[in-house]
């Protein structure tokens, strides 16, 4: 508490460069689930559960995503009525980071009442109806448990609901915040993969010198940190900006889209210089490829984060 984005950011780049899996634990359990209680919530759900879950005895996860409804969460047909004395939730999220695991869930639904309005509720493990089923089979952010939420007639308390907000902008403010910490934290990504690719540069002996020596290695190696440090400086900047409240959606989207790319191009130029050591587990690299298969992809993929940038530049929205 009381640190500034920046150092935010540099802590989420640090658990980064260990694996995806963790720095999403993180994001979802900061950005995504205390955030929320924390901005769109009063002052008794945020002492009931921040403390909890600042200090790691509570794990949450955020219920966005549905099966039909990825890229457009406004098309969601998760709902909930109201009863009287409480809400009546139904629907089903998929592809949740913390779901098996999960103490509570900020699932984002529509109120049938009031035209289809978004609101975000706090459902908590053991309410009846209320099941996470774990998905299975997974190549990518392994480390990370990954599951569904399902409500079945799940009977949420009106004290459940965040009063302070409604509308998609609620949960997009939320994801705005984690895509700030993804770009940071694929840095770390670049820098683990580069840094392993220098190392072993300098270690691997081929025709009687090391290959670092050679000229082609050395193009990668220093496109490589070219382009971490305009990545960095980037995000750098973003964080300047966090602090002022002066950053907008559209700046994080691009400095998201690009440092993902980034990191994606560093570790697959890393896994070259490695030759066939660069598929085994001995070396990091291979993980952070496949975790980052999901990084690309989550919090808004590639493209729509592209189409993002389009719509700010040109003013006209492509996904409409």
């Amino acid at each position: 508490m009381g640190l500034d984005q920046i150092s935010y950011g540099l802590i989420m780049q640090e658990i980064e460069r260990v694996d995806s899996g963790l720095r999403s634990l993180c994001s979802v359990q900061g950005s995504l689930v205390m955030y929320p209680i924390w901005k769109y919530g009063n002052e008794e759900q945020r002492m009931k559960w921040l403390p909890k879950l600042a200090a790691g005895k509570m794990i949450g996860c955020f219920g966005l995503t549905e099966p039909d409804h990825g890229s457009n969460p406004s098309g969601m047909v998760t709902t909930f009525q109201d009863k009287g004395d409480h809400y009546l939730l139904n629907g089903a999220k998929m592809w949740i980071s913390n779901s098996p695991i999960a103490d509570i869930a900020v699932v984002w639904a529509k109120a049938e009442n009031t035209e289809g309005r978004i609101h975000g509720l706090v459902v908590e493990r053991g309410m009846e109806g209320f099941t996470t089923p774990t998905t299975h089979g997974k190549l990518s952010l392994r480390a990370s448990p990954t599951g569904e939420l399902v409500f079945d007639n799940v009977k949420v308390p009106k004290a459940n609901l965040l009063p302070n907000k409604s509308g998609l902008g609620a949960p997009l403010g939320c994801l705005d915040s984690a895509r700030y910490g993804i770009s940071w934290g694929t840095l770390g990504v670049a820098m683990e993969c580069y840094d392993t690719a220098l190392r072993y540069s300098k270690e691997r002996i081929q025709f009687g010198k090391p290959i670092g020596q050679f000229q082609l290695t050395q193009k990668k190696l220093a496109e490589m940190i070219t382009e971490i440090t305009k990545a960095q400086l980037l995000t750098w900047r973003l964080g300047v900006l966090k602090n002022e409240n002066r950053a907008t959606t559209a700046q994080i989207s691009m400095a998201k889209r690009n440092n993902v790319h980034l990191a994606l191009t560093v570790a697959r130029e890393a896994r070259q210089i490695l030759g066939g050591m660069g598929i085994t587990n001995e070396y990091p690299i291979m993980r952070h490829m496949m975790n980052l298969e999901s990084v690309v992809t989550y919090e808004g993929t590639h493209d729509i984060h592209l189409l993002i940038t389009g719509h700010e530049v040109t003013g006209l929205a492509a996904f409409k």
